[in-house]
């Protein structure tokens, strides 16, 4: 449905593929935009003291040293005695090859920071990484944001942008993949108030995950026993319905004041804020919520994927949906039905984004516009004609209400907010 809808397209196809990387078509990218748009406002708009930046993809090699990620982000692999072929430890029942069932060497540890280089001449260029999370730039940029917006703590900056690792094992869909998009929040407390904001956070960010899910319940909180190198503590808000039972879409971090400190220690340059107050000197201690742009965009498909008897649908939530209405004729070949559904396609477009479609039965555009998760469908008849009113269908119950065209916009918007 993925590739045949435009969700989601399989990148360099024509080439065979690339494992590890997708584009998103033009109802996946209206999708993707539609919800990094209700995240922002939600985390920006909606609080007066956090701020966005757009931190660049390519920062100093160091940055990584500093972070841990050149020491750390690895994954164990062991490698088959006979085929050769790579498997990460966490992907293996036995200590067999799950290809030909050869034996299996110890794991040993490759790192998963993407590699590049920098300058043209051969013997001056420089070795960087691309960057391996997102949040990196926000702590590099924390004094800045703090003196160009005379912040106080406590404060957060928030950032989407894309991210990249080498995943040896790059598979089930968007949901392990070389390149992806993140979203994160780092909050900078005192480190007194770490267990109320932390706490806070968390609850925040599962409520904004429930208001999108068309099934809530299928969003858990798992707490990690295991943790990073940067963390003390560390909650996932996962998916637990099949095929992806207990698959992360968002953590929670503890950091402390672990990367303003180490960022510090390496750059030479003092990261602490003193509060005007009191005069208290300190290292502010971090809240991370960071989450996966593309794998919240998976699980809502999944989520919101629906058969009834002969009937297929996504039962997406409006704001998320890529079309919010489709205005079709009855009949393609009556040119007044299709100048009138023109008109009405028109002004809608200019408020919400809406698609016109003329193709086939009447029958078979709903079953189209379901599929896609088109929230509602707008009929052009020769009733229209007479009385200027049209039928409203609704994707979720298949039922239909006449309005005057004149209440349709405000009708729709309504049912939006």
């Amino acid at each position: 449905l993925c590739k045949r809808r435009g969700f989601v397209y399989p990148n360099s196809e024509i080439y065979g593929g690339n494992q590890g990387f997708y584009d998103f078509g033009p109802l996946g990218v209206e999708m993707k935009n539609n919800l990094k748009r209700l995240w922002w406002k939600w985390m920006t708009v909606d609080h007066e003291n956090i701020v966005g930046i757009d931190g660049a993809i390519i920062t100093h090699p160091k940055v990584w040293e500093a972070s841990g990620h050149v020491k750390n982000f690895s994954d164990p692999l062991s490698e088959c005695k006979k085929c050769h072929h790579r498997f990460k430890q966490d992907d293996l029942a036995e200590n067999r090859c799950p290809d030909c069932g050869g034996e299996l060497t110890e794991p040993r540890n490759y790192n998963i920071l993407m590699q590049t280089q920098l300058g043209v001449i051969e013997g001056e260029k420089i070795n960087a990484y691309l960057r391996g999370e997102a949040c990196q730039t926000i702590y590099l940029n924390f004094k800045n944001v703090l003196q160009t917006n005379r912040l106080k703590i406590p404060f957060g900056i928030c950032q989407i942008g894309k991210a990249f690792r080498n995943e040896v094992t790059p598979g089930n869909f968007l949901f392990r993949q070389r390149e992806f998009e993140q979203w994160d929040l780092q909050w900078f407390c005192h480190p007194s108030e770490m267990e109320k904001w932390f706490d806070y956070w968390k609850n925040e960010r599962m409520l904004w995950y429930q208001g999108l899910f068309t099934h809530p319940d299928n969003l858990v909180f798992y707490r990690h026993e295991k943790l990073a190198h940067y963390a003390e503590k560390a909650f996932d808000i996962q998916y637990s319905a099949s095929p992806f039972d207990g698959s992360e879409i968002e953590g929670i971090h503890w950091r402390g004041d672990w990367d303003l400190s180490r960022h510090s220690e390496y750059s030479g340059q003092d990261l602490g804020y003193t509060d005007q107050g009191t005069g208290e000197k300190y290292t502010p201690n971090i809240v991370e919520t960071s989450g996966g742009v593309d794998r919240t965009f998976l699980f809502l498909l999944l989520d919101a994927y629906c058969e009834e008897n002969d009937r297929v649908f996504l039962k997406l939530n409006p704001k998320v949906a890529p079309y919010k209405a489709a205005v079709f004729p009855l009949l393609a070949n009556k040119e007044e039905l299709v100048k009138k559904a023109r008109e009405v396609f028109l002004s809608l477009k200019s408020e919400i984004t809406v698609s016109f479609d003329d193709r086939g039965n009447i029958g078979k555009r709903y079953y189209s516009q379901d599929e896609i998760g088109t929230p509602w469908c707008v009929t052009i008849d020769y009733q229209t004609l007479e009385d200027n009113t049209v039928t409203v269908r609704d994707r979720d119950t298949a039922k239909q209400q006449r309005l005057p065209i004149d209440n349709l916009l405000k009708h729709l918007l309504n049912l939006l907010k």
